[in-house]
């Protein structure tokens, strides 16, 4: 169950960029805060690549937050366009404190079973256990199963981190860093001292 295994506790903020005007400008901060993939359903980029596939979710909703909060790094999750369509304007708790491996279980038929009421919620407002989200994950279990034991290099793509790792090291967000140690310890800074795993 590898590729849907949820991060481990305790999980918190390593990057604090600020003074963006559009939230949309945070972008590569949130994905290398996100490891690449939807903080929901955990679908990595790797395994699509097409424009569009990834959005910038707000937890507190645009609708009402007021718009310094629109903007607020710490406001923003980054999300597979699919879960941020299914949650839309609801309010759900923290998936850094709900979705993480102690409170989420994958099922052998591809379900997720919750192990605390908040991640329940979170599954069942965005449709998590939903028969296409079960479909999904049997689907790229059973494709990185294979790919593990008959092609190596199919796997190492598919589990592998993106090519087009961002340096946030340049990025310098015009509102400075509240947790600038972050930066040293991006994923683009770690290939760079030849610590990235293959795989994650």
């Amino acid at each position: 169950m590898i590729p849907f295994d949820y991060p481990t506790p305790p999980v918190s903020r390593r990057h604090g960029s600020q003074g963006y005007a559009h939230y949309r400008s945070y972008g590569s901060w949130l994905r290398d805060e996100f490891t690449f993939r939807c903080v929901y359903c955990l679908k990595r980029e790797q395994w699509g690549l097409v424009t569009g596939d990834f959005d910038i979710d707000h937890f507190e909703p645009q609708s009402r937050s007021s718009p310094q909060r629109a903007a607020e790094y710490d406001n923003l999750l980054y999300s597979c366009h699919s879960c941020n369509l299914r949650k839309s304007g609801r309010d759900v708790p923290d998936p850094f404190a709900c979705l993480t491996d102690d409170q989420v279980r994958v099922n052998p038929d591809g379900s997720l079973k919750a192990q605390s009421d908040q991640a329940d919620r979170i599954i069942e407002t965005l449709g998590l256990n939903s028969e296409k989200y079960k479909e999904f994950r049997l689907l790229f279990i059973r494709i990185v199963e294979i790919a593990k034991s008959i092609d190596r290099p199919l796997y190492l793509h598919l589990m592998r981190f993106p090519a087009d790792l961002p340096d946030l090291s340049r990025q310098g967000p015009p509102g400075g860093n509240s947790r600038p140690n972050g930066v040293n310890q991006s994923y683009f800074a770690r290939r760079q001292r030849n610590e990235l795993p293959e795989t994650y």
